[in-house]
């Protein structure tokens, strides 16, 4: 709370109207129309977020939610890198690499693709996976390579953490029969 004092109020109205004529401001001053490709770009990462908020909703064990919270703020200055024109830093993957790789080590190794599902939070990751992907390509299009390499692991992440919370339930993965 202290740091929101120090800040002051950054909202203060919800309902402006400026985005009324279909144009939107970056925070550089410029103003474009909302179908630009850093405005889609950021409204996925803004959908990716909320996805991220729901899958949170369905884990319990203390040390992913801390990650998981994590994520979400990291999404927050991804926001801010594409707001900004990248004078704020897109996060970086390490964190995510280094986490992925200990989580997937863990599991059993992979014949076939898996097709999404499981138990609500393994399917909640799938949906994430899935989300950051297009998130990932909307980046791309609007030629953001440092962010489009963060999402790129990130959608790795999900997909192990889906496999390793299904795994955690002891439910089986459908894999994909082949064409």
């Amino acid at each position: 709370m202290k740091d929101r004092k120090r800040r002051g109020n950054r909202i203060t109205r919800v309902t402006t109207r400026q985005g009324d004529s279909g144009l939107s401001r970056l925070a550089d001053g410029r103003q474009l129309p909302k179908t630009a490709p850093v405005f889609v770009a950021m409204g996925d990462v803004d959908e990716l977020n909320s996805q991220v908020g729901a899958l949170l909703a369905e884990v319990s064990d203390e040390d992913l939610m801390a990650l998981l919270r994590e994520i979400q703020q990291q999404l927050f200055d991804l926001g801010a890198h594409l707001a900004t024109v990248g004078q704020t830093a897109a996060p970086g993957p390490e964190r995510l690499e280094a986490k992925t790789e200990a989580m997937n080590a863990a599991l059993p190794p992979l014949a076939e693709f898996v097709l999404p599902g499981g138990r609500r939070a393994g399917a909640a990751a799938h949906v994430c996976r899935a989300v950051c992907r297009r998130a990932e390509r909307s980046l791309w299009s609007a030629e953001n390579q440092a962010g489009g390499r963060y999402l790129n692991r990130l959608s790795d992440f999900f997909f192990v953490l889906a496999r390793a919370l299904n795994a955690g339930e002891a439910l089986p993965e459908d894999l994909w029969r082949g064409a």
